[in-house]
Order: structure tokens, then C-alpha cells, then sequence
């Protein structure tokens, strides 16, 4: 029945990785139909931003657009350490559900080209304020065995909500809805939304939390009814590791003492966008088409890229906890360079087709086992108590602001899949995508430690924060 608690509380927390995922993905299918719809826009903020360069460009209002869930991401990331902290992860989780419904309703009924950005900016600030809270209520709720593989349903619920994304865009597709197609495609988010904010009602707060706030006596009885081991060496453990630097939750941040950790955390986030997973994710159909399939085959290509990346993700999640974090980094970071330099080389060599969908299931299963599956608990291990929210904040923005660089460029960089030298454009974009993966690679084995099976209050002590 104890161990039915954990298991429920983590996979609803999770929840908010589902809706995450899904938010990230559904614009994929309508990216295209959005840049002919606000074609007239466009044109009229570039002709009014015609001296500043770049912005002069209708591509960089399109990638504006795409890009305006990703704004929003950064400062949810950023600013949902402060709410966390001082209303607790349920309730800023609760929050960031009802953020997720407004933002689905607003898409759907958007009526001009500002409203929806607004919309979708909203929805960016719960899926920022997801990746933050929802990884630190269920390592907090967790205990060191089973942490890993608890930690990742949160990306199990990310790549399901990007597969549940794609093939809701599908069938959205194929039902001939006309003009309100795209509109549907956004709006069927809500309904995940209003679940998520309903069961989150039968969740504990997280003990750790409890016990950094001074309610020692509640933190036990959640402890017990989690059914922790040994709940007096766990309270302890946690009293140590708030003492540790004599401060309450406010503890400063950026400070020498946290520096191992911090670059830990800024690295392992930036390199996981630069590896251009979200370019795939977000212009999945148009860069399908870019190799030469059609409008619907290229969204049923995305499907089965999403059902790639479910299935090496519950590989990873199964065998996170005792093959170790590093191992998974090292793995994934060689099917990277393999599989974007295979797409560059296609790319250049304009043999698109089989060649490209085989790279990116490989791309989309070589990221699903080592980077996708390990970032999120990784963060969430290496801050102590008093500033894991804001770490996992740093984290999360520093992910979410270059998924907003690589996503609002590269539809100014690739152009429309029938431009001229769009296929070079292409090459040129994936081959730096590869090269970022060889410095990831490096950085794996020269400076990620690994934190298979380690209490959070010892990791602390081996990253030198005593």
C-alpha cells in the first residue's frame, strides 16, 4: 500500500512531463499551415523592422512564433524556483496545470497572431516550470534505490506526450477539418491539463520540502506513509544536509561553493539542445518533406520517430538505476555523431529519404537512452536541499533558452523544404549539430561523475560541497 503511494505520486507528478511533451511536439503539425496563415503578418513586422538585419526577415517572424512557447519556458524554468520553494512543489505543480489548460483553450481559439503567441507563451511557462518542480517533488519523494528510474517516468511522460503529439496531429490530418485543423490540434491538449490538476489532489508534499520549512513532525508521517526504510535515518540525513551551509531555503546560489555543480548542470542542459533534438521535434514534417516525402507521410514519419523514442526511453528508465548515468551518456553521445553526420552527409549528397528517417530513428534512440533520459535526474542529483530548486531552475533555463536559439533559427536557416539550396542548408545545420556531440562526448568522459545508486545528501560531499 506504501510503496502503491510512491508509485501513484511519482507517475502523476509525471504527468506534467506528459503535458510537456505534448506541448513541445503538437506544433510540428501545424508549423507550415501557421506560416501561411500569418503570412501577411510576417511580412508586415519585417517590412517594419526592415533596418534591423535578421528581423527584417518573415523567417524570423515565423521562428518567433514557434519559438514563443520557448520564451515563455525560460522564464517559467527561471521563476518557478521561487513558488516552489515557498508554496511547496504540489501546489506550484497544480499551478502549472492550470496553465496548461488556458494556454490549450487560447491556441484554439486564438483570433490574430498575438493572441496566440500569448497563448502559446503561457503553455511555455508550464511546460518551464514543469521541467523544474515535477524532477525535484519526485526525487524528493524518492528514495536512493529507486530514484533514477522514478526520476525518469518524468521523461517516459515526455516522449509519450511527443508521441501522443504526433499522432494527434495524424489523425487530426486525416479526419479533412478544413481550416480549423490547426485549431484542433492545440485545443485537444486541455483535456490532459484538467486530469493533471485533479489527481495532483490525492498527492503528499514532498518530506524534504517539509523538513527545509521547519515541519519535521508532517515530514515523518509522509515519510512513513511513502514507506521510507528507515524514516529516523532518513530525517536525519535530510536535517544534515539543510544544516550544511546554516541557512534556510534562501540559501545564495551562485557561490564558489556550488561551482562543480552548476557547470555540471549548465553543460548537460546545452548540450542537449545543441545535438538539434528539438529542431527534429518541432520541424519534424517539414524536414521529412526537406527529404522528399510528402505532407502525410512526412507526419506519419513523425509518428514513428515518437514511437522510437518512447521505446528506448522505457529501455533507459529500466536499466537507468544499474547501468549508471555515465554509461548512458557515453552511448548515446556516439549514436549522435553517427547518426547526424550521416544526415549532413545526406543531406550534401541529396540522397534524402530511407536514408534520413533510418538517421533520425537512430538520432531519436541514441537521445531517448543516454541524454533524454539522464538529464532531468542527473539535475535533480547534484544540488543539495537548500538550492536543488534553484539548480534545477539553472538547468532548465539554460535547456529551454537554447532549444529557443535552435528552434527560432532554424527555419531561417533550412528555409522552406522546395527553396533553393534548401538540401545544402540543411547539411550545413546538421553537421554542426554533430560536431557539438563530439565536445559532448568529450565533456562525458572527462568531467560527468556518476551518481548511480548515491544518496542525495552524499553526492553533495563528493562534488566538494562541505
Amino acid at each position: 500500500m506504501k510503496k502503491g503511494l510512491l508509485l501513484r505520486s511519482a507517475i502523476v507528478a509525471a504527468l506534467g512531463g506528459l503535458l510537456f511533451g505534448f506541448d513541445t511536439a503538437v506544433i510540428s503539425g501545424a508549423e507550415q499551415t501557421l506560416q501561411e496563415l500569418f503570412a501577411g503578418t510576417y511580412d508586415s513586422l519585417a517590412a517594419g523592422m526592415s533596418a534591423f538585419g535578421f528581423m527584417g526577415k518573415p523567417g524570423f517572424w515565423h521562428g518567433c512564433t514557434t519559438a514563443s512557447a520557448l520564451i515563455g519556458t525560460i522564464l517559467g524554468a527561471w521563476l518557478s524556483s521561487k513558488p516552489s520553494d515557498a508554496f511547496g512543489r504540489r501546489k506550484t505543480l497544480s499551478l502549472l496545470a492550470v496553465l496548461y489548460f488556458v494556454s490549450a483553450v487560447g491556441s484554439a481559439f486564438a483570433w490574430d497572431w498575438w493572441s496566440f503567441v500569448i497563448a502559446r507563451f503561457l503553455g511555455g511557462l508550464a511546460v518551464g516550470g514543469s521541467s523544474v518542480v515535477g524532477p525535484i517533488y519526485i526525487a524528493e519523494i524518492s528514495p536512493a534505490r529507486s530514484r533514477g528510474r522514478l526520476v525518469a517516468l518524468f521523461q517516459f511522460n515526455i516522449v509519450f506526450g511527443i508521441l501522443l503529439a504526433f499522432l494527434s496531429n495524424y489523425i487530426i490530418g486525416t479526419l479533412n477539418l478544413g481550416d480549423i485543423e490547426w485549431r484542433w490540434m492545440f485545443g485537444v491538449e486541455a483535456f490532459p491539463a484538467v486530469a493533471f490538476f485533479f489527481l495532483l489532489l490525492g498527492n503528499p508534499r514532498s518530506p524534504r520540502w517539509l523538513m527545509a520549512q521547519g515541519r519535521p513532525d508532517e515530514a515523518r508521517g509522509i515519510l512513513e506513509r511513502l514507506g521510507a526504510d528507515d524514516v529516523a535515518l532518513e530525517m536525519q540525513e535530510i536535517q544534515k544536509s539543510i544544516e550544511l551551509a546554516h541557512h534556510s531555503i534562501g540559501e545564495p546560489f551562485f557561490r564558489k561553493i556550488y561551482l562543480k555543480p552548476i557547470l555540471l548542470a549548465f553543460l548537460i542542459a546545452a548540450f542537449n539542445q545543441l545535438s538539434g533534438i528539438n529542431a527534429l521535434l518541432y520541424y519534424s514534417t517539414r524536414i521529412f518533406e526537406l527529404a522528399g516525402a510528402s505532407a502525410d507521410f512526412a507526419r506519419l514519419q513523425s509518428v514513428i520517430v515518437g514511437a522510437t523514442n518512447l521505446v528506448f526511453t522505457m529501455l533507459a528508465i529500466a536499466i537507468i538505476d544499474h547501468f549508471g548515468r555515465k554509461k548512458l551518456m557515453l552511448v548515446g553521445s556516439l549514436g549522435y555523431i553517427l547518426s547526424l553526420g550521416t544526415v549532413a552527409w545526406a543531406f550534401h549528397t541529396e540522397r534524402g529519404g530511407a536514408i534520413v528517417l533510418g538517421c533520425f530513428l537512430l538520432f531519436i534512440a541514441s537521445h531517448a537512452f543516454g541524454q533524454g533520459a539522464v538529464i532531468w535526474v542527473f539535475i535533480s542529483e547534484i544540488f543539495p536541499t537548500q538550492v536543488r530548486a534553484k539548480g534545477q531552475a539553472l538547468g532548465s533555463f539554460t535547456h529551454w533558452f537554447m532549444c529557443a536559439a535552435i528552434s527560432w533559427t532554424f527555419p531561417m536557416l533550412v528555409g522552406r523544404p522546395d527553396a533553393p539550396g534548401a538540401s545544402q542548408a540543411g547539411a550545413r545545420v546538421f553537421a554542426f549539430y554533430a560536431g557539438m556531440m563530439v565536445l559532448q562526448l568529450i565533456w562525458v568522459i572527462a568531467m560527468m561523475p556518476e551518481t548511480k545508486g548515491v544518496p542525495l545528501e552524499k553526492i553533495q560531499k563528493e562534488l566538494g560541497i562541505e
